[in-house]
């Protein structure tokens, strides 16, 4: 799953409907992210463990391309292995 179809909310819900029937919500968050909702703004963005895991990497992948970069053409040591 890419960082694109984590980011794309399809389901929104209310805080009363999440309080009214967490563990519900919490399985729907399995398939597709979840908006929560306060007063029609949204509050909260529930993640399944899988998808959160997925968008730390692209945060630390995207970490590390910008460090590669910024050391490119740089000094080079030689070393024996």
């Amino acid at each position: 799953m890419s960082i694109e179809d984590i980011l794309r909310i399809k389901t929104i819900v209310s805080m009363a409907e999440l309080k009214r029937n967490p563990s519900k919500i919490i399985g729907n968050a399995d398939a597709l992210p979840v908006a929560i909702l306060n007063r029609n703004k949204p509050k909260a963005y529930l993640l399944s463990a899988k998808e959160y895991e997925a968008v730390l990497n692209f945060i630390n992948n995207a970490s590390l391309i910008k460090t590669i970069k910024a050391r490119r053409g740089g000094k080079t040591i030689k070393v024996r292995v």
